[in-house]
């Protein structure tokens, strides 16, 4: 690979080092699942901390998955949105 103007390709490396020292943010709407340090499951995506729950504790809170959902059509003209 031959570099035509060495400037241009400086100053794309720059570029792309400085993106790629910012943090990964997740875009609105896209949730990103990981592995904490202590062996929880971490989702990032959802505000501005990672809500992390161990696997029993995930396993428990889907299981209420209808029962939130009814709670929330329920409670919809109490509740509000972060919108």
């Amino acid at each position: 690979m031959s570099i035509e103007n060495p400037q241009d390709e400086l100053a794309r490396l720059r570029a792309e080092n400085e993106a790629l020292k910012k943090p990964q943010a997740a875009k609105r709407g896209q949730l990103r699942l990981k592995v904490s340090e202590k062996g929880g499951l971490s989702v990032y995506g959802l505000g501005r901390f990672p809500v992390t729950l161990y696997v029993e504790q995930w396993e428990y809170l889907l299981g209420f998955t209808d029962d939130i959902k009814r709670f929330i059509e329920e409670n919809r003209d109490k509740l509000k949105t972060k919108e």
